[in-house]
């Protein structure tokens, strides 16, 4: 089962979490050895802090984080069970380098904005536009994320790598590849 890829404009409630969230807190790792079921693994998003989360959350609802969101386990459980949970975005102060990887592979949108937190509380309703990578708050101030690769950010908009895929049949590296490897003729 797939989701479709975000819009490029997204209005969200916010939750808003702290510093240092790691993995076992967004899944634990009783819950991801239990299946590869995103749907059911949704059921487990944010056990760590609120066992009833997954009752509570809305579709198109968005995190807000502290700095080095996701640390911890290089699976894509974490990033997967947020996606499913009908969590739309993840901005956060900055995310564990995996966490952030595997969020744009399964086409969750993550934005790193540092300062975010301070600008949002619980419940707020902000907007995130995939198209400038930037969040407003709803005292309508826009803060732009830092800058990602073209490529990452419409991969993240088609829904990950596998959507990507599907669609194109091949990957944009797959013709640096080929070219790179091709004789050249000399004169």
């Amino acid at each position: 089962m797939s989701l479709p890829p975000p819009s490029t404009i997204i209005r969200g409630r916010t939750w808003v979490w702290p510093d240092d969230v790691n993995t076992d807190i967004i899944i634990p790792f009783r819950f991801k050895a239990r299946t590869n079921d995103p749907v059911e693994m949704a059921k487990y998003a944010m056990y760590g802090f609120d066992p009833e989360f997954y009752k509570k959350v809305k579709p198109g609802d968005l995190f807000v984080a502290g700095r080095n969101f996701g640390g911890g386990s290089s699976r894509e459980q974490a990033p997967v069970a947020i996606k499913y949970s009908g969590i739309a975005a993840v901005v956060a102060e900055s995310f564990a380098r995996i966490f952030y990887r595997n969020s744009f592979a399964i086409g969750l949108p993550a934005l790193e904005v540092p300062g975010i937190t301070k600008q949002v509380k619980q419940f707020d309703e902000i907007v995130v536009n995939l198209q400038d990578w930037s969040v407003t708050t709803k005292d309508s101030r826009a803060y732009h994320a830092l800058k990602v690769p073209e490529f990452l950010r419409g991969l993240m908009r088609e829904g990950g790598l596998v959507e990507y895929y599907k669609r194109h049949k091949s990957f944009p590296w797959e013709n640096l590849e080929a070219s790179a490897s091709a004789p050249t003729s000399r004169p």
